[in-house]
């Protein structure tokens, strides 16, 4: 059951392909989550990190990482996910490895920007996806998205590898405040919709007015109720 609760928060990752964008002015950043039900208990932490690095002909290189550890009594649920990417928000690599309950599974995405083929799999086990020369992976397009909110501008819909291409539409609903902490914040409120090969899901993301737009909650309703992700101060 746990496993329905945890995937949605996996997910925002997705919601979060155009042509490049400008080189990223995010800053490297880790970030804290609670990961909650409607009560406010919670049910674990998640960790979102970015860095970045320079490469020898003189082109950026970024890495994403997002971590969740939560869980109920009898079922534990551990995932990481890691994303390298151009400093355009092209991806180059994208690495799974989910702990579910007994369930346990390592996935991996090559992206090659010169055909636009995304690679799934290794050896006999591989599939390929025809995309485009700047594809993104669900961490990477997060970003994308981030600096786009940064610069104004709200990402057309558009397809996100999460393993199988999703397709992605965000909308904008305006402005609400947060509670963070002691503080109450403005933060831009949008509305997003997934669709994929097995799944349709739609949640809400905010977004603080800093300049790096930074993610500070994830509302995803489901049957049981609306649980949550929130910064942690």
């Amino acid at each position: 059951m746990f496993a329905k609760v945890a995937s949605p928060f996996i997910l925002p990752a997705l919601i979060l392909c155009a042509a490049p964008a400008a080189e990223s002015t995010l800053p490297n950043e880790t970030l804290h989550y609670s990961v909650n039900w409607p009560t406010g208990v919670s049910l674990g932490e998640a960790t979102l990190s970015a860095s970045s690095s320079q490469q020898g002909n003189g082109s950026g290189s970024m890495h994403f990482h997002f971590d969740l550890d939560a869980g109920v009594p009898g079922f534990a649920v551990s995932d990481q996910f890691r994303s390298s990417a151009s400093g355009n928000f092209c991806s180059q690599e994208f690495q799974k490895t989910i702990s579910q309950g007994s369930r346990k599974a390592d996935d991996k995405e090559t992206f090659d920007p010169s055909t636009g083929a995304v690679t799934r799999g290794s050896g006999s086990g591989q599939t390929e996806i025809s995309s485009d020369s700047c594809a993104k992976d669900a961490l990477a397009f997060l970003y994308f998205v981030r600096n786009e909110l940064s610069a104004g501008r709200m990402p057309p819909s558009q397809t996100v590898f999460f393993g199988a291409p999703y397709e992605v539409r965000l909308a904008s609903a305006g402005t609400e405040s947060l509670k963070i902490g002691n503080k109450t914040v403005p933060a831009d409120h949008l509305k997003a919709s997934v669709s994929g090969p097995s799944s349709n899901i739609d949640f809400d993301l905010y977004f603080l007015q800093d300049r790096a737009r930074t993610l500070a909650e994830v509302r995803v309703p489901l049957a049981l109720a609306t649980f949550s992700l929130e910064l942690a101060q």
